[in-house]
């Protein structure tokens, strides 16, 4: 029996800063007839939780709101009409609650967990049982946490719109959650991958991972030609997971093949006017540009059975924060300091 209160964080939406967040004692929500009950054992951060207490998230938000999208966890009660869990399935959480399959909708985009919808940055969850997914066999808790934002992210770029084939090339950019992930998948499918880095040590962890090839951005500038000249014939890349907006799209173009997708992921390069390419190159490149939010819980579900076909296990960094250090995480990851992603451990 789970007790009646709880840790949990809290984003009040005033300060526009860490200083946001705010560790507090607070009530279980009741279980209504179709919902779960989830004592939840881990989360991880992405970079979207780092920015809604900032200011600078563009999407639907409600505050006050508990933060985090990720969690894995162990279902402790379920409604009278739940029929698709019991109690003791090991679960994770789907980041838009409503968006169950099919492309993304308004209501879908609108139920976001961490921002629209309570998170997962406490100690227990109540989930409607459509806003679960079955966790993998394969992983524990912290690892099954990374899946809900930048693993499903990553498989529905891959697999969302044009899926991959073998033999295909993915470029992907930086170490962040969801490069790594699509670089893990990329090759559990047969595919070649370029990633980018600015990191020798960093380039190593990629090439261990099995990149097959890794540029320096910073001492290779024009690292999106480069990108090219490794593909057959240098006809380009397939598919490129973009997450550094208007610092990297230009390059992003010179490396995409004929009717490749470019992923458009996140912007941590920076959204500056002046430095975005005009919408008409991807006229001039023949190419679609397309913007991932994440994804549906039939995608999720398929992600779920590759990772334990391929036993994939994501990259967690190696420093592991507990829940009453989560402010702790929110600044390492700020700092850049992290290799996959940041992990916190929830009693």
């Amino acid at each position: 029996m789970a007790p009646s209160t709880q840790k949990q964080w809290s984003v009040k939406g005033k300060e526009k800063s860490f200083d946001e967040l705010k560790f507090e004692e607070a009530q279980i929500p009741s279980v209504g007839d179709n919902d779960v009950l989830v004592k939840l054992h881990a989360a991880s951060l992405n970079y979207r939780d780092l920015i809604i207490p900032k200011g600078k998230y563009p999407f639907a938000l409600n505050f006050p709101v508990i933060p985090g999208s990720d969690g894995a966890g162990e279902i402790v009660e379920v409604g009278s009409k739940v029929s698709q869990f019991k109690k003791g399935d090991k679960v994770v959480t789907l980041f838009n609650q409503h968006h169950q399959y099919g492309p993304i909708d308004p209501a879908g985009a609108a139920s976001g967990l961490g921002g629209a919808l309570d998170g997962t940055l406490r100690q227990y969850g109540v989930f409607n049982e459509n806003g679960v997914v079955r966790a993998p066999s394969n992983l524990n808790y912290e690892e099954a946490a990374t899946l809900t934002c930048a693993g499903l992210t990553s498989w529905n770029a891959l697999y969302g719109l044009k899926p991959l084939l073998p033999g295909q090339t993915v470029l992907v950019q930086g170490t962040g959650g969801v490069s790594v992930f699509a670089l893990q998948f990329a090759k559990a499918a047969g595919a070649t991958v370029i990633a980018t880095t600015s990191s020798d040590e960093k380039a190593k962890r990629l090439e261990e991972l099995g990149a097959d090839h890794v540029l320096n951005y910073k001492t290779q500038p024009n690292w999106g030609e480069i990108a090219r000249s490794l593909t057959r014939d240098n006809v380009g890349v397939d598919h490129i997971i973009e997450v550094g907006g208007s610092g990297t799209l230009e390059q992003s173009f010179k490396a995409i093949k004929l009717e490749g997708v470019i992923s458009v992921i996140g912007f941590v390069g920076g959204m500056d006017p002046s430095k975005i390419p005009n919408v008409l190159q991807t006229l001039t490149h023949i190419c679609t540009v397309r913007g991932v939010y994440v994804g549906s819980k039939a995608l999720m579900n398929d992600m779920v059975g590759a990772i334990e076909a391929s036993n994939i296990h994501p990259v967690v960094d190696k420093k592991v924060f507990t829940l009453e250090k989560t402010k702790e995480a929110y600044e390492y990851m700020w700092g850049q300091n992290h290799f996959g992603k940041v992990a916190i451990k929830i009693e």
